[in-house]
């Protein structure tokens, strides 16, 4: 009875034994793909200790990783930090709250760019006379709204332009430009304050920090270039029968400056948001590739025809030859080149100034149309499709912008659409351009498998 008894309580050792091997053996199994996973998603941001006590964590009192799964674990790490390279590294809460950040800062600039075209139109740029680069309070008595008024009555364009002008219509455009220029100073505060609390969490990248800090030293020195811009305007024209306005050089430099600051801030942010553009199969892949290509000049042929409206603005291009396709009665006027020397021309003669605009935009609308007729055939992600096909809309509905700013003499509301208009599809061809660059090689690899599309 009691050997009965003593193999009986045998079996259930081993049958115990057995068991807790197998459960060893269907746990480790279980637990490795996630582990793995987890690697490929957070490896770059976590780093190899921590996720590797982390999985010992979860695994403990089941199984102890191997030397093999730990030098796959971190073959796995290295191949991630070697192809994905995010920006924020505090996980995708972070990598959230910065980039609503970001996206904000890039629809303030939007804003500021639009305003500032309000502002040229309406020509309120120089009804204030000073500037101090932390601003001031607005005059907020009557005395210190006549004060401001006569610095304004010795300003070339109150005695050649606004003679006359009552100090209601003087008080609208002062506003104007005020609002212009306090909300330039509140997009610094605005940017820098969560900038710093970024930082201080230990949220942003080296690599981020240093794109950022570009970007806000070019903003704090477009006020800079604004008030150098403005100062030009209040000078004494060299001849009686001209118009005071600002330099189209400058003013050219000043909206070049916005660009460059909005296309880096949407650049940047996309980056943030979107770490990998979309890609799907390697036939995509290869699509979007050839797509660059194609790309890449014509966003080039964007931002010059913008320029070009900035010197259409500086020179009042705009309120001549209001016909449309011919300029007056000609189709090329005959003195486009009679400056000396002959390259200013280019910049100062209004007839070639809005010849070469007219031209530029009508070369913009054909090599965006030719893009979009060329990638019809090629096999693409529908997303890359459906912005080539939105591109092509907003650049035909910014030529009819132009072509009716033109025709109605210049009215606020068209030249400010049309402004907008050129912005609106910077930023969609730099959305292109961000979706159809490189994968990294992770991305590429996992791709390896997938057959192509037909």
């Amino acid at each position: 009875m009691w050997r009965r008894s003593i193999l009986l309580g045998k079996k259930k050792v081993l049958s115990s034994l057995s068991h807790f091997k197998d459960s060893s053996r269907v746990s480790k199994e279980s637990v490795l793909p996630f582990v793995s996973f987890a690697s490929r998603s957070y490896g770059s941001q976590l780093g190899f200790k921590s996720l590797f006590d982390d999985s010992r964590f979860a695994l403990k009192g089941f199984y102890r990783p191997s030397s093999r799964n730990m030098s796959t674990t971190a073959s796995i790490l290295s191949s991630n930090k070697e192809g994905l390279k995010l920006l924020v590294t505090a996980g995708p809460r972070a990598q959230k709250i910065v980039g609503i950040w970001l996206f904000g800062s890039v629809a303030w600039v939007f804003s500021m760019v639009v305003l500032g075209g309000v502002t040229r139109l309406t020509r309120s740029g120089l009804s204030m006379t000073d500037w101090k680069f932390t601003g001031s309070l607005p005059p907020l008595s009557e005395e210190e709204w006549l004060i401001e008024f006569e610095k304004y009555k010795h300003s070339p364009e109150y005695k050649r332009v606004n003679r006359g002008m009552s100090i209601q219509d003087f008080k609208f455009i002062y506003w104007l430009e005020y609002a212009h220029r306090m909300w330039g100073r509140a997009l610094g505060v605005m940017f820098v304050l969560p900038f710093t609390y970024f930082l201080h969490k230990g949220w942003i990248t080296f690599r981020l920090g240093m794109k950022l800090s570009a970007l806000f030293a070019l903003g704090g020195a477009q006020g800079l270039i604004g008030w150098w811009m403005v100062k030009s305007g209040l000078e004494e024209p060299a001849s009686e029968y001209v118009q005071p306005r600002v330099s189209p050089y400058r003013l050219a430099v000043h909206l070049t400056s916005a660009f460059a600051i909005y296309s880096g801030l949407l650049w940047t942010a996309l980056s943030v948001v979107m770490p990998d553009p979309p890609s799907g199969t390697i036939a995509w892949v290869r699509g979007a590739a050839k797509v660059q290509k194609l790309a890449l000049p014509v966003s080039f042929l964007v931002g010059v025809t913008a320029i070009s409206g900035a010197f259409v603005a500086g020179n009042d291009a705009g309120h001549a030859y209001n016909t449309f396709p011919k300029m007056g009665d000609t189709w090329i006027p005959d003195d486009i080149f009679s400056m000396k020397p002959l390259i200013r021309n280019f910049f100062e003669n209004t007839s070639l100034v809005q010849l070469d605009h007219r031209i530029l935009a009508t070369a913009t609308l054909l090599s965006i149309g030719s893009l979009w007729w060329t990638t019809k055939r090629l096999n693409i992600h529908p997303a890359v499709r459906s912005l080539i096909g939105s591109t092509m809309g907003m650049a035909a509905l910014q030529v009819t912008l132009g072509i009716s700013t033109l025709l109605s003499y210049v009215p606020v509301s068209l030249g400010t659409a049309h402004q907008a208009g050129a912005l609106t599809l910077l930023t969609l061809m730099i959305l292109l351009t961000h979706s159809v660059r490189r994968p990294s090689m992770m991305v590429i690899k996992s791709l390896n498998s997938v057959p192509k599309t037909p």
